[in-house]
């Protein structure tokens, strides 16, 4: 199981409730978390209820089939950073990188996030 990102992977769901969401078809124009992230693996996602405040930003796992998704890891939520219990309605599923993952340079070019002075070192040098 790897971790993927990638771009343009939106599905909806109508799963209520805190555990694993049910993915259906993709919206139009964007792919499957099947097709774009693959069984089995694991990947960064927000679930966002249209019409309400409640979302969610986390690290999933999805199922042999890529049917389900597995919240494994909550990163942010509308329930004070916490697994969303989730109403009914319609939700947007969609692959995200969180902010909190990013490893960016400010404007002055220093690293912002998990970067340290080494780490930039060495993309510096593989670059």
């Amino acid at each position: 199981m790897a971790l993927v990102i990638n771009d343009r992977v939106k599905v909806t769901s109508t799963t209520t409730g805190t555990g694993a969401m049910a993915l259906g078809s993709a919206v139009t124009g964007f792919e499957t978390f099947a097709q774009g992230i693959g069984n089995s693996n694991t990947t960064y996602y927000c679930i966002f209820n249209q019409g309400t405040s409640e979302f969610e930003v986390g690290r999933g796992t999805l199922d042999g089939s890529s049917a389900n998704l597995t919240r494994t890891e909550v990163l942010s939520s509308s329930n004070s950073d916490s697994a969303v219990n989730f109403s009914g309605g319609t939700k947007d599923v969609f692959c995200t990188l969180p902010a909190s993952k990013s490893v960016y340079l400010d404007a002055s070019g220093n690293p912002i996030g998990a970067a340290s002075a080494g780490f930039a070192l060495a993309m510096a040098v593989a670059l």
